[in-house]
């Protein structure tokens, strides 16, 4: 457990980052002769230009202090047993992260939270058919010969899907592909009814959630969730390669809201309102039926047994797998599942590395510790890079360096249930945030394989890939982690509209700008009992160069937004962004009585206002080197919070419609996969609403969310360009 707060309350509210100092009192002032104090400020602005070290210097320092030995020690450390959210081991693995960034002097504390988390109490499942024996699967994951986590796993919580309704379901079995929405429409296409059926469907596409959620608005009695090898195992299973063994199961959680189920919209503080857990379990966002995970090996078994037309090729399995049809039946599963939904309490880490010019603004650095199982790549290789890059950090104080704006490194409780830790503490603190914050760079899976997946808000695209510039590629010494990035299949910076992450509450709900950051993308044993140490030894990162590349372009995106005078944003992508998906949106309305000229017109407006921030950034530049003395420091700062403020604009205080929490309305979820971004997603909800109604209220509606994005985008060029109308 970290280290008890005391018995005095009071310890609570102390400010990580102290106060000001009060006032020196009053004194007589007396008349100074000028040409001293001119020749004082003179030598102090030289002082600083020519003879203080540049930010570009301890940039160089901090990447030249990498160390993989450190990453892969605190990877070992962390990933030493099972460590779900809620649990003591995961307890100590706070403790572990309190202990390090403490011993480097940082002023570091726990932020807990009671929050609903879920367990399963029992679990059983069965197949049964005409003239077939019935098969009780034993639902274990199983270990290997030689396995060094054999012991441990015997800590690993048993398969199950977080938050699924307690209850049991007979029925006979429908196959459902990979559970979208297009894949029920295509069995009731077919005639296949999925009511009080068992509907079986694989992973790969969407967000659990939404597969089993699907499943319930199908009418199904119950879900199962299958590893289909096609997508997991097509090369050797683990320890013999770096895929799925027959018996891995994916776990995970299904709840499609975000935060403490308890407090919708508010912080779960210590004394707070909250919803009843019936209440909580009884809303949309759950699942609402009995549902469990299995793995490749049991869900091929299943569809061996299941009848009913075959299924179209896109729905097959691989090489070696049965044929997969449709059904309904003869297949029958007999699925029962209680599971535990109880208040447990969670534990944010809070490092705080104060600035010296401006300490009233924040780089946020984020990771989340709890895991589903001993959690190697999801999430610890994350954590393993902030403590080592918190350690760089360390070095540089010794070397003379601090920030010019306060850097707060935090490690996040529970994301794995639903972004809680970090939704907690952003509504919490959303005022404070909200005002001071420069952006948010998360690291989840720090490490997968090879290759660079990076997404931010677009004001951040150009500095990520200056940064990748300055990182050696791990896998070449020869080349650039830019090198890497553009040969991989994600050459492409993503977006942050999905929910896969804690960025989610910084940009979807209070709009700052973000980055979240990877080596790889997407792994085999992914929330699997394999993902452990071995695993990334072997196959992640044998040589922990990744964690240090993944490490550097983080803390180097950190050094260059915490120490320039002038953020590095550019928000010419921005613009790009949004006309890109105003070409989406024309395509998708042509025909109906919609008209995209109010944001057409918006757009033209931030288009206006990039290009006057571009040519007062060119002239602060041009009068920084040539007259350092005649900067105008509240000019810098003005324009500072005009680039920090934008991503705010685009924000709303009602939020999404019908889904009020997201106030982002440029990036937010897809409605059908919670894991999918979507751009404008408030007009991307309305369509697919009036193509489903073809109503004229519907095709009013999808106007009404057109002139909303208008609005916010008039705001973002208001701020931008500093000016009132």
């Amino acid at each position: 457990m970290p280290p008890p707060l005391g018995d005095d309350d009071s310890c609570l509210l102390t400010p990580l980052i102290p106060a000001s100092p009060p006032p020196l009192p009053p004194r007589a002032t007396a008349r100074l002769h000028p040409l001293p104090l001119l020749v004082g400020a003179l030598f102090a602005t030289y002082y600083h230009l020519l003879v203080a070290p540049a930010p570009s210097y301890y940039q160089s320092l901090f990447l030249s202090l990498g160390c993989n030995d450190t990453a892969a020690a605190h990877l070992r450390a962390l990933t030493v047993r099972p460590h779900l959210a809620g649990t003591e081991a995961n307890a100590l693995a706070a403790d572990h992260v309190v202990s390090t960034l403490s011993s480097l002097s940082f002023p570091t504390r726990v932020t807990p939270y009671e929050v609903l988390l879920s367990y399963p109490v029992r679990r059983s499942l069965s197949l049964s058919a005409p003239g077939h024996a019935t098969t009780t699967f034993a639902l274990v994951q199983d270990t290997y010969p030689g396995d060094p986590y054999a012991a441990a796993s015997a800590e690993v919580v048993p398969t199950f899907l977080a938050y699924a309704a307690s209850g049991s379901a007979a029925a006979e079995v429908v196959y459902a592909n990979y559970g979208r929405t297009e894949d029920y429409a295509y069995l009731a296409s077919r005639g296949v009814n999925v009511t009080g059926k068992v509907a079986l469907a694989r992973y790969g596409k969407v967000y659990r959630g939404d597969i089993v959620i699907n499943a319930r608005d199908a009418g199904a009695a119950a879900a199962v969730i299958f590893t289909d090898a096609k997508d997991y195992t097509p090369g050797k299973a683990f320890p013999d390669g770096p895929w799925m063994p027959a018996t891995g199961v994916q776990v995970g959680s299904t709840f499609k809201g975000v935060g403490d189920p308890t407090t919708p919209m508010w912080a779960s503080s210590e004394g707070c309102e909250r919803v009843s857990i019936a209440e909580a379990m009884a809303t949309d966002d759950m699942p609402g039926i009995p549902a469990l995970p299995v793995s490749g090996r049991d869900g091929e078994e299943i569809l061996r047994l299941v009848g009913g037309d075959v299924a179209p090729e896109d729905w097959q399995g691989g090489e070696g797998a049965p044929v997969y049809h449709l059904g309904p039946g003869p297949a029958v599963l007999n699925l029962s599942y209680t599971g535990n939904e109880t208040i447990a309490t969670i534990q944010n880490v809070i490092s705080v590395i104060e600035g010296k010019e401006e300490p009233d603004r924040y780089v946020i650095l984020g990771n989340h510790r709890d895991a589903w199982t001993f959690g190697a790549a999801d999430p610890n290789s994350g954590t393993a890079a902030l403590l080592e890059l918190a350690e760089r950090l360390s070095k540089l104080q010794t070397k003379g360096w601090r920030p010019r704006r306060t850097i707060i490194l935090c490690n996040w409780d529970a994301e794995e249930y639903g972004l809680i830790g970090s939704t907690e503490w952003v509504e919490e603190n959303r005022a404070m945030l909200t005002s001071r914050t420069v952006a948010y760079l998360n690291v989840d899976v720090g490490v997968s394989g090879s290759g660079v997946d990076a997404s931010a808000t677009p004001q951040l695209d150009q500095l990520l890939k200056q940064a990748s510039k300055k990182v050696q590629n791990p896998d070449n010494g020869t080349e650039s982690l830019y090198d890497m990035w553009m040969a991989s299949d994600s050459s492409l910076i993503g977006r942050l509209g999905g929910g896969g992450s804690d960025y989610s509450a910084f940009v979807q709900h209070i709009g700052i700008p973000s980055v979240d950051m990877a080596i790889g993308s997407g792994y085999a044993v992914y929330h699997s009992l394999y993902d452990d140490f071995t695993w990334m030894e072997k196959y992640g990162d044998p040589m922990f160069r990744r964690h240090v590349a993944v490490a550097s372009i983080w803390g180097l995106v950190a050094l260059r937004l915490s120490d320039e005078e002038i953020l590095p944003f550019n928000y010419s992508s921005y613009v790009t962004e949004l006309e890109n998906g105003a070409v989406d949106i024309n395509k998708r309305v042509l025909g109906m009585p919609v008209s995209l000229s109010p944001l057409h017109k918006s757009i033209k407006q931030l288009n206006r206002a990039v290009l006057k921030v571009d040519s007062e950034l060119q002239a602060l530049q041009t009068w920084k080197f040539w007259s350092p003395w005649r900067n105008d420091r509240l000019r810098v700062r003005d324009l500072n919070d005009r680039l920090m403020m934008t991503e705010r604009a685009f924000t709303e205080r009602e939020g999404l419609s019908g889904r009020p929490w997201y106030k982002h309305m440029i990036y937010g979820p897809s409605l059908y996969n919670d894991y999918g971004a979507e751009v404008y997603p408030g007009v991307d909800d309305a369509i697919q609403t009036a193509k489903k109604t073809s109503t004229s209220e519907s095709w009013q509606s999808v106007q009404h969310e057109i002139h909303r994005i208008a609005r916010v985008i008039s705001q973002a060029a208001l701020v931008l360009s500093g000016g009132l109308t």
